[in-house]
């Protein structure tokens, strides 16, 4: 994929700053919040379900986290998830855990059956679950998958019928035809906990000014990548200087830092 489409689609968010409503977890909201803020677009974090589908209604895209998962906030996800449906609002699922409890893998299942989910983001193992291959999950971390991960990715999508952005060392993202490889990061994104979820953010709030689905997750995961690898350049001593950096990076990303130094490559 050219450089210069990710760069756009950046250029995008930041021109039309779209509200990215999210029902997410406690552990990285504040995270999702900032890491949505030095995107450019505006985070809105609301959950209570006497009010999601008012909220979502003003919003360019809706992330569903299912990080830390309570029935009511399920019940919210869904009120949430068929407004978005009814005023063509993109919906993301972000399915931590999936495949470490009954109740998170029952939870992402029942979500894709009830809505019309644009993209589904989640780590290989979480994929691998969800794709019914082989998957390995512990708490909310990967295990990975079975056998050839651009596989179990597009099996995933042909299964769930969504987008498919598997994030991993390498970021696959696949739909029905298409599959990109993302090969932007550094591996100090890993030993932080919420870059899984930041990412999610992430792909909301580009998918809000696109639509074309596939393309805008590659792309704004390859955005997210870059701002690592800037991250690690800038001279981070350890986790949390690193996490600073991450935010102020991406922060300063320019469209044509992106454009010149942005890896993906079509399957």
């Amino acid at each position: 994929m050219d450089g210069t489409v990710p760069a756009g689609l950046l250029a995008s968010v930041r021109e039309r700053r779209p509200l990215v409503h999210h029902i997410t977890n406690s552990v990285t909201i504040n995270d999702c919040a900032n890491i949505t803020i030095c995107t450019g677009a505006a985070p809105v974090m609301a959950e209570a379900p006497e009010e999601v589908a008012e909220m979502v209604a003003a919003a360019g895209a809706l992330v569903l986290n299912i990080g830390t998962l309570s029935a009511v906030q399920v019940e919210a996800m869904l009120i949430a998830g068929r407004r978005a449906n009814e005023l063509g609002i993109p919906v993301v699922v972000d399915p931590v855990g999936a495949g470490a409890t009954t109740f998170r893998t029952g939870t992402v299942q029942r979500l894709l059956e009830a809505l019309d989910v644009a993209v589904l983001k989640g780590n290989a193992g979480e994929i691998g679950v969800l794709a019914g291959t082989g998957g390995s999950v512990r708490g909310v971390d990967s295990g990975g998958v079975a056998g050839d991960p651009v596989e179990t990715a597009r099996e995933c999508a042909r299964v769930t019928g969504t987008v498919v952005a598997m994030t991993g060392e390498v970021d696959i993202v696949v739909d029905g035809k298409r599959a990109y490889l993302v090969r932007n990061g550094d591996p100090a994104m890993d030993r932080l906990s919420g870059t899984g979820c930041m990412a999610a953010s992430m792909v909301g709030a580009f998918a809000a000014v696109a639509d074309d689905y596939a393309v805008s997750s590659a792309a704004a995961l390859a955005a997210f990548g870059r701002a690592g690898e800037r991250a690690a350049m800038a001279g981070a001593r350890g986790p949390y200087s690193f996490r600073t950096a991450l935010f102020d990076e991406l922060a300063g990303l320019e469209p044509r830092d992106l454009a010149e130094h942005a890896r993906i490559e079509e399957l």
